[in-house]
């Protein structure tokens, strides 16, 4: 299957960033930072957590490493489907990765915003950091996207990352002996 995952480089204006703060979301998990990052990286575990509350998640195609893409489709319980597309470009073990995300339809092609049904504010790519920083024996997480907040908050997405580690938290407490 071939996708269409150019990354853009497109930079941040300053001004943007003082004028409306982007996502940054931190939680601190009660788990070793091995174990917070593998869960980010091994597909399984990724599949049972990486989708809001009620909602499912299928890949069709997950490659987790430098360069590597996945094309993805959340599911909501009324039958809504967000596809997304988007490629790793940093994978530092265990202590960050960064990745793409960009919508797109089922055969991996991008679209815009309004012709997939989303509010018509929302980028056609945003980059999306995973830091995972050692704390003893808990780790803090932080998730950054390029997104205004406010616009995150109004279209779901912002809550939806709070379910979504929420959801990670419950994988990790399974996963720990």
């Amino acid at each position: 299957m071939k996708l269409n995952t150019t990354m853009t480089n497109t930079p941040v204006s300053p001004i943007a960033e003082l004028d409306e703060p982007f996502v940054v979301i931190k939680r601190t998990f009660h788990a070793p930072r091995e174990l917070v990052f593998k869960a980010w990286t091994d597909p399984e575990q990724l599949a049972r957590w990486y989708a809001p509350d009620g909602c499912t998640i299928e890949f069709r195609e997950l490659d987790i490493r430098e360069g590597g893409t996945f094309h993805s489709c959340i599911k909501t319980p009324g039958g809504f489907q967000c596809w997304c597309i988007g490629v790793y470009s940093e994978i530092r073990v265990p202590e960050r990765i960064v990745y793409s995300m960009a919508l797109a339809d089922e055969h991996g092609n991008r679209v815009t915003s309004a012709g997939s049904g989303h509010d018509t504010d929302w980028p056609a790519e945003t980059i999306v950091t995973v830091t995972f920083t050692e704390q003893g024996d808990q780790t803090l997480l932080t998730l950054k996207q390029n997104v205004r907040e406010s616009l995150a908050k109004r279209t779901g997405a912002y809550p939806s990352w709070i379910q979504m580690l929420d959801h990670l938290n419950t994988e990790l407490v399974a996963t720990i002996p």
